[in-house]
């Protein structure tokens, strides 16, 4: 199952445009983006919505016999939901920071497999897994190179699911002054919004693609705002120019909007599949 120690990210040749430009914008390489914020990422990310599984069941035949690869596993967060599911997951994350607290958090499942890896290196074995997850992680990797690596640790007719917890930047007006938050102090990468990979661009990598959508959300009081802003990776954390401003800023939208102390972020998961032929 398992073909030796992984290596971090791999850089390798191909046409990973979306991770080049993620290291130039910021100075730091894909694998190093979270290392300060993983307890912000673990305990305030947002969940994926449970449909998503009757989705897969229903396009891929995706079931509880199938065995995942979870690549880009960070924190763990998709990858619990498949463990819950009741499937055996091989988590595969280079940051040791995020594999470590995904450790923590999951250990106590046996189908839970944990390994240092990258999506151009699972080391995982050839036609291993019936299918592969990778959640809020695909625009990190090179991608031509990602793609030769699923086709080769993939069954014959396995299945490959991106997705992405996308904000509904314009769904209310909380939403609205949430983005402006992002746009006018996040760095470079926040206003080159290259999170999202486009359509187009999956479709050229993997013919017969689709693309579902879900809506999703988080209720969250003041420090769950705080710690979601802060989660991610091209916000400024404490210390940092625009942190304290920043905040400022977003207490104001909170105290504006919230409800019962809490305000919502409104999401759409993005859920793009595509099977190995």
């Amino acid at each position: 199952m398992y073909s030796g120690a992984g290596n971090g990210a791999g850089r390798g040749g191909g046409d990973g445009i979306l991770a080049t430009m993620s290291e130039d914008l910021d100075g730091l390489a894909p694998t190093e983006r979270f290392s300060s914020r993983v307890e912000h990422y673990a305990k305030y990310r947002p969940d994926y919505p449970p449909e998503l599984l009757d989705l897969l069941k229903r396009e891929v035949g995706f079931n509880q016999a199938s065995v995942i690869a979870d690549v880009g596993s960070g924190t763990g967060i998709l990858t619990e939901l498949l463990l819950k599911h009741g499937n055996e997951v091989f988590a595969i994350e280079p940051n040791r920071e995020m594999r470590e607290a995904a450790e923590k958090q999951l250990m106590h499942y046996s189908a839970f497999h944990s390994f240092e890896g990258s999506a151009e290196a699972t080391h995982l074995l050839k036609s291993w897994v019936d299918g592969i997850t990778c959640a809020q992680a695909f625009h990190w990797f090179d991608q031509a190179a990602a793609k030769r690596e699923f086709y080769r640790i993939l069954k014959p007719g396995g299945f490959i699911a991106l997705i992405w917890n996308a904000r509904a930047t314009d769904a209310t007006p909380f939403m609205a002054d949430y983005e402006r938050i992002v746009t006018t102090y996040g760095s470079d990468f926040a206003r080159s919004n290259q999170e999202l990979v486009p359509f187009e661009r999956l479709r050229e990598l993997f013919p017969g693609l689709t693309q579902h959508v879900l809506p999703n959300h988080q209720d969250l009081d003041w420090e769950g705002l705080r710690g979601r802003l802060l989660s991610a990776s091209y916000m400024p954390l404490a210390g940092q120019e625009g942190h304290d401003e920043m905040l400022v800023e977003l207490r104001q939208a909170f105290d504006l909007s919230e409800k019962g102390g809490k305000v919502r972020l409104e999401y759409e998961t993005r859920i793009y599949l595509a099977r190995r032929s």
